[in-house]
């Protein structure tokens, strides 16, 4: 079968195999083809050699974790032939380790997980990929055509839980939040925010192309320039940037009793002069809390499904700005200035 490959730490060694092996039974007994996939930072990063691991006893791996697939067998009873799944990326860890043991692998300790396209399993660009019924999710088909957003959606599920863990420290009526980045994160953090009933403001730097519309779509008000200059002091900040300069002074804009919730990965190297002590002071005698996620487990890949089962599905759709056939594959990963999400279409 059809799969698109790398070599993991070898930059340009994009390929598309044509005898690519069927998944193997082990990893699980239900049997799906592919439909799509989404394309994201992480799999330029891993193109470009950054990181990324291959499975075992193979030097490449499959890419693609932001998946969509239809049932073609299940002898288990969980699903049935032609059910619309998305694959859960992280598997816990083997040992496991305390949070892997109760199926919280997103706080895995230990960094023994894996991920499907990322690290030491195949990823889900692949014409058949299996799965064991756990990490199998289901979903509406009516999502048929926006369900690759179900994983980077269960990101900001998982981030939005912990917001509203941490708020539950005090009294907690929170009104505004300023989402930073309009990026396809960024977005859909303003469509959790905005489900929540919040006052939803969004900073991005782009002033033409489809952000600012889609940001208005939600309700939500939007803003372009630098944040130091954003009349706001928001009681949840979601930062989707991970450009330094704006994480920082995101850190510094929250109001009092404030959240700050950093999903944005930073790229090291970069030196910033800044004064920490007027951070500390902020953070101390405002009562705020500043807290990083990632991934998600599985009531917030579920929570997900049901998040974009009550969205606008025309809102949704016009978050995946090009489809690109799986014959034309090199193009999917080579972003385009207006491009939010890109998807590989298998079905084609």
């Amino acid at each position: 079968m059809r799969a698109v490959t790398v070599i993991p730490g070898v930059p340009g060694s994009l390929r598309l195999l044509d005898d690519y092996p069927e998944p193997a039974p082990e990893e699980g007994p239900i049997l799906v083809e592919a439909l799509a996939v989404g394309v994201c930072g992480t799999d330029i990063e891993i193109i470009e050699g950054q990181y990324g691991e291959a499975p075992p006893d193979t030097d490449r791996l499959v890419l693609g974790h932001e998946s969509l697939g239809r049932v073609l067998e299940d002898p288990t009873g969980t699903r049935q032939p032609g059910d619309l799944v998305a694959g859960i990326v992280r598997h816990p860890d083997p040992v496991p380790c305390s949070n892997c043991a109760v199926g919280e692998w997103d706080m895995c300790r230990n960094g023994q997980f894996t991920e499907h396209g990322i690290k030491a399993l195949p990823g889900f660009a692949r014409e058949r990929w299996r799965l064991q019924p756990r990490f199998a999710v289901g979903l509406d088909p009516s999502l048929i055509k926006v369900g690759t957003l179900l994983e980077p959606t269960s990101v900001m599920v998982k981030a939005w839980d912990h917001v509203d863990r941490i708020g539950l420290r005090a009294e907690w009526q929170p009104r505004t939040a300023l989402i930073t980045g309009a990026g396809p994160i960024g977005l859909l953090a303003a469509l959790l925010a905005s489900q929540r009933g919040l006052s939803v403001h969004v900073l991005d730097l782009a002033t033409e192309g489809p952000k600012p519309a889609l940001a208005s779509a939600l309700g939500a008000t939007y803003h372009s320039g630098p944040l130091d200059r954003l009349d706001l002091q928001p009681d949840v900040i979601v930062e989707c940037t991970g450009a330094p300069a704006v994480v920082l002074e995101a850190m510094c804009r929250a109001g009092p009793n404030g959240i700050v919730c950093l999903a944005g990965v930073s790229t090291g190297g970069r030196t910033i002069d800044f004064d920490a002590g007027a951070l500390n002071r902020t953070l101390v005698l405002e009562n705020n809390v500043v807290f990083g996620s990632v991934n998600a487990n599985r009531r917030h890949w579920e929570g997900a499904a049901e998040a974009l089962s009550k969205a606008d599905p025309a809102w949704l759709a016009s978050l995946i700005t090009r489809r690109v056939p799986l014959a034309e594959y090199g193009i999917a990963y080579s972003p385009g200035p207006q491009d939010i999400k890109v998807v590989l279409e298998f079905d084609t």
